[in-house]
């Protein structure tokens, strides 16, 4: 389903129509976080969002699992395999394991460091441990307070914010934004901040953080010559439609799919058509090629579709990984 487009305006009459409807699930999710949480007994590092959608999460939740490795941690990521069907906690194989087994963020996070996948939060810890983690990273769980967590950072889409700032259904906030901000340590802007601006005005002493999501390099060269159908299935496509365009690569065609989209035989037999029709080079993101894996019906697809790998840097990437390790306990 894709989300309503009044989110990202001002308020307006759909969202006033909505409003007593977001007053009782606002009161809910308050509810829910003012829990106390369990403790894993290791130390729980938290990467979270305010709104529905994606924000950066994932590359976020790499690049401080990097950092923990070159501190001589021994991190696992923790998600909930959003996509996924599992039911009991996995141990995710980046090579073996299906998007629709295990959900296609579980596949890219693999690749970085064990990734266990568990819908119950606090048993994820746990097995996490049992397999030799010294912490666990969670991609997500801001708003899930059944596991205590020791640091939480917050990212928020420059491009986007928090839209108008209403919680769902009349907007995109998880939970209200003064409850979510009681949970975190530190705020992460990627993009230009312009959108962002609301949540870091509430942010009080917070500190805020600033990054960007960069292409891999190698991967423009080689795209720079081509014309290409770009298509996403992810949070917010027209980011990774602008990420393709300041990179010099040229648009010819586009197809936005809601987030986590899961490809028919026919989505993929049009878009593998449109293509050639047009003599133009498909081009889509990892997420988006992860959740082809282990599909025949996608196979054609996968293999045509060209990825555009993206990193994220930090500009004040010291400061926030020295604070990082300081939360640790010692």
């Amino acid at each position: 389903m894709r989300e309503p487009a009044f989110w990202w305006r001002h308020k307006g009459l759909a969202s006033a129509a909505l409003a007593p409807f977001a007053k009782i699930y606002g009161a809910i999710a308050e509810s829910r976080m003012a829990k106390t949480g369990t403790r894993a007994g290791l130390p729980v590092l938290c990467v979270g969002n305010f709104t529905l959608g994606g924000a950066g999460k994932t590359p976020t939740a790499m690049r401080l699992a990097a950092w923990l490795r070159t501190a001589g941690e021994t991190p696992y990521f923790l998600t909930r395999g959003y996509g996924g069907n599992v039911t009991r906690p996995r141990l995710v194989n980046a090579e073996t394991d299906a998007a629709r087994v295990v959900g296609d963020e579980a596949l890219l996070l693999a690749r970085i460091a064990p990734t266990v996948v568990a819908r119950n939060r606090v048993v994820g810890a746990a097995f996490a441990k049992a397999k030799g983690a010294s912490l666990v990273v969670m991609d997500d769980g801001l708003q899930n307070a059944s596991l205590a967590k020791d640091f939480t950072i917050a990212v928020i889409d420059g491009g986007r914010g928090i839209g108008n700032a209403c919680v769902f259904p009349a907007g995109p906030l998880r939970a209200p934004l003064a409850a979510q901000l009681k949970r975190c340590d530190a705020l992460l802007v990627i993009g230009d901040d312009i959108h962002a601006r609301d949540a870091v005005a509430q942010a009080g002493a917070l500190p805020v953080f600033h990054g960007r999501l960069a292409p891999e390099p190698a991967a423009v060269i080689a795209l720079r010559a081509r014309k290409v159908l770009a298509f996403a299935g992810i949070g917010n496509p027209e980011k990774f439609f602008t990420t393709v365009e300041q990179a010099g690569i040229t648009i010819g065609a586009r197809r936005a799919f809601a987030d986590h989209h899961r490809y028919s035989a026919e989505e993929a037999a049009e878009l593998v058509m449109a293509a050639e029709h047009d003599m133009l080079t498909l081009l889509t993101t990892e997420k988006d090629h992860a959740r082809m894996a282990g599909d025949p019906a996608l196979a054609a697809l996968a293999v045509q579709a060209k990825v555009l790998p993206v990193t994220l840097e930090i500009d004040e990437s010291e400061a926030l990984r020295a604070l990082m390790l300081g939360k640790l306990p010692r």
